[in-house]
């Protein structure tokens, strides 16, 4: 019996030490007083950003070969919280959200990892990774001591340590390191809660360096000694790295962001990016020895209802190919080639030469189908909830779609619906005739009503777009948001009946009891159509939505993501893993209606065709003019001539629902004028919120050859700007940019960040004018 004891005793020990043995660290990493430190010896980091929620997991080795291939020997690996813990509570590790496999393939491809678990990414993804649940409790303060977002945030990352942990490199995995949070300066100045989410990573059993990022102008908000700082920019890395020795006199310098082009928003151009300014600052941080990550260096698709929108509202187009080296689909570009080669010249002492890139996958494209079956969406409604107060999805555990309110409105005279807001379309019915549509976009959220002489039902069918991604605008509800009110001729509330709430959140289960039609509609009525194509081969394929209006697409199940005929995206990308030779299924959400109901695959996509006649605003900007003549500037100045965020305080606060800026000259004397950022400040000198915020008008903006649209200047992002016109007129100074903040407000200042690097539209001097009379309607 001993014998026995003992010889089990033995065999628990040697089976302990295989465990001990096989998670002993090959490899060392540490951040020293110049270098990052790999095994003891200066390691740069040249890695780059792969968002694997973005791309199917049958294609993770594919583009992790791909990032090896371009140069790099890192991956930057960003969780979507609201990816993985969809309902609170409910954790998702498998399949598309199988981080630990992602980060185990990046090991056996050759490349290190770098983990940026959240709670918040932005990313243009919805919310910025945040989940859609925390909204249902109205008092939450997100990313705040908030006592209720501090626990869901760290059970979360409790999570996440489970599962990842083990695969930090004191471990003999690939994690070098872990980010906490993400560009929280931007957002607030709390070094304390960065503490507490700095400890809920290493309770979670990190033990790897962890790091903190940071535009150059916010690098200090937030900032603690116990977090490795790094930054971001997209140009201009001398200023960039010079902002980050104020707060790190000494260690490794890195770019936690260099972008090397641009997320897309619908309306607006597409992003290319300038390869020249990316390939000239890429090189100087190769030879200064500094180290980066290249965003992106493969975009990917937010396929299904992930992206997000900007701030204050501008929703994000469902492609994320980001003009990055690696194209939508895995594919090698002009950028790729050129980016490899300037690696290739500055490799570490030792290191191997570049991989070559893997083949691209096949291409499987068919000719035009028209879609055969017609479901509208009012007779595939399900039950409703009955209510006298309205309230938003989240209200009613809807984390996405649409939500149709009906009430009948008694015979009257016209009058006027009357909401808060709407998040974000809203198309009214009465009587099922469409009288009109409210957009956030323009933040007109009042329609007049037709006189009727007997009870009409009212339908508000509103349609959500992804959840901001960027500031204190995450507090995004999606429905009408009360007050919701029905106003006669002589300002008097019309009293309705009851309310009926449908939750359109198209899950599965709604596809397989529709009902469809026996005829297509003789004008456009919001549904659902559905056919099949057919394919002789399996491959990639690009479909082209070009003859529809707005809405979201499904094959065989899966869903591609949100399409919109503004363009700039007109094609949407379906991996092969998600088609099978002969027949596919499609079903189509069109809630505008197609000019015909047909569809094709393409071998390519088409990714920058505007189509600005096909918007249902009346108009991008209000039809107005300026009235400044008989005004007296609010505030003179003369912006200093680097590209550094500056603050304007004015000598006595001021009130005003307008916010104008007058650009007088250049400092280069050219015609241009250029903001990459403005914020306006309120009498304790915090910035405003910019949720209620619109161009209310500017005098020229760049809308063809590249997005420089007027938004751009209030939108949170630096690396983006307003620029006035130069691809068809080049009007001269002075330039207008006034700003609806939505409500008067009272002002104390403003900060402004220029356009960055050595570019044209570097104002010089200007005036500031606030007030509530700065212009008048045109229309």
């Amino acid at each position: 019996m001993k014998k026995v004891i003992y010889t089990i005793f033995l065999s628990i020990v040697l089976f302990a030490s295989c465990q001990l043995k096989t998670n002993k660290p090959e490899h060392t990493f540490a951040i020293g007083e110049e270098h990052f430190l790999l095994d003891s010896v200066p390691f740069q980091i040249r890695c780059g950003e792969l968002h694997f929620a973005r791309v199917p997991k049958e294609y993770w080795r594919h583009r992790l070969q791909m990032v090896k291939a371009l140069g790099m020997n890192t991956v930057c690996a960003y969780l979507f919280w609201n990816f993985h813990e969809r309902t609170p509570g409910n954790f998702t590790w498998d399949g598309d959200a199988d981080i630990a496999e992602f980060c185990k393939i990046a090991q056996e491809e050759g490349l290190w990892v770098i983990l940026r678990p959240g709670p918040y990414t932005c990313a243009e993804w919805e919310m910025g990774g945040l989940p859609w649940w925390l909204l249902k409790n109205d008092a939450i303060q997100l990313r705040t001591k908030d006592s209720v977002y501090v626990k869901a945030a760290t059970n979360y990352l409790k999570e996440v340590g489970r599962v990842l942990s083990p695969l930090q490199i004191s471990q003999g995995g690939p994690i070098l390191m872990v980010q906490v949070e993400n560009e929280y300066g931007f957002y607030a100045d709390d070094a304390e809660y960065m503490g507490l989410m700095k400890d809920a990573i290493v309770k979670a059993g990190f033990d790897v360096p962890l790091f903190a990022c940071n535009p150059t102008s916010r690098l200090k908000r937030g900032f603690r000694e116990d977090i490795f700082p790094v930054v971001n920019f997209g140009t201009n890395p001398q200023a960039g790295f010079k902002a980050l020795r104020e707060v790190l006199p000494k260690g490794p310098l890195m770019c936690g962001e260099f972008y090397s082009g641009w997320f897309d928003t619908w309306g607006n151009p597409h992003n290319y990016g300038k390869i020249d300014q990316y390939l000239k600052d890429l090189e100087y941080m190769l030879k200064e020895g500094a180290s980066f990550s290249i965003y992106m260096a493969h975009g990917g698709t937010s396929f299904g209802f992930w992206a997000g929108a900007d701030r204050p509202f501008k929703p994000d187009a469902s492609s994320y190919d980001y003009g990055a080296p690696i194209s939508e689909a895995g594919w090698v570009t002009d950028k790729f080639w050129k980016t490899r080669d300037l690696v290739s010249k500055y490799l570490m002492p030792g290191e191997a030469p570049l991989s070559e890139p893997p083949a691209a996958n096949p291409m499987a494209s068919f000719p035009e189908v028209k879609l055969n079956k017609f479901a509208p969406l009012f007779q595939n409604l399900p039950e409703p909830i009955i209510t006298d107060a309205p309230k938003t999805m989240e209200y009613y555990d809807q984390a996405r779609g649409s939500i149709i309110y009906r009430t009948i409105l008694p015979a009257g005279g016209e009058c006027v619906l009357d909401v808060e807001a709407v998040h974000d379309f809203a198309w009214v019915f009465c009587n099922g005739e469409k009288v009109g549509v409210m957009d956030r976009r323009t933040r007109n959220f009042k329609m007049k009503i037709p006189a009727r002489e007997k009870e009409t039902t009212i339908d508000i069918l509103v349609h959500a777009m992804g959840r901001i991604n960027f500031g204190k605008e995450v507090h995004d509800r999606k429905g009408l948001i009360a007050p919701i009110q029905f106003i006669d001729k002589k300002g008097h509330n019309v009293t309705t009946k009851e309310w009926k709430i449908y939750n359109l959140d198209y899950q599965e289960n709604m596809f397989s009891h529709l009902k469809y039609d026996g005829k297509f509609p003789e004008k456009s009525v919001p549904g659902i159509w559905s056919g099949e194509f057919t394919i002789d081969k399996v491959g990639d394929v690009y479909l082209d939505v070009t003859q529809w209006g707005k809405g979201v697409v499904w094959v065989n199940g899966h869903c591609l993501g949100r399409y919109w005929n503004i363009g700039p995206t007109q094609t949407m990308y379906i991996p092969a893993s998600w088609l099978k030779k002969g027949t596919n299924q499609v079903s189509v959400l069109d809630l505008l209606g197609p000019e015909d109901p047909v569809i094709r695959g393409l071998n390519e996509p088409i990714l920058n065709e505007l189509r600005p006649e096909k918007d249902f605003r009346f108009s991008k900007r209000p039809n107005v003019e300026l009235t400044l003549r008989n005004e007296t500037p609010t505030y003179k100045g003369c912006f200093d001539k680097g590209d550094q965020m500056q603050t304007m305080k004015f000598n006595k606060t001021v009130q005003g629902r307008y916010f104008c800026i007058e650009a007088l000259n250049s400092y280069d004397n050219k015609p241009y004028a250029a903001i990459a950022e403005m914020d306006i400040l309120d009498e304790n000198y915090a910035s405003i919120s910019h949720e209620k915020w619109t161009v209310a008008y500017v005098s020229s903006e760049e809308l063809f050859k590249e997005d420089g649209n007027a938004d751009n200047a209030f939108d949170g992002q630096i690396f983006n700007y307003w620029h006035t016109s130069w691809s068809k007129t080049q009007p001269d100074y002075p330039h207008y940019l006034a700003i609806d903040l939505g409500q008067e407000e009272i002002i104390n200042g403003f900060s402004y960040v220029p356009r960055a690097g050595n570019n044209p539209g570097r104002i010089k001097d200007y005036h500031v004018y606030v007030g509530n009379q700065l212009l008048k309607n045109t229309r």
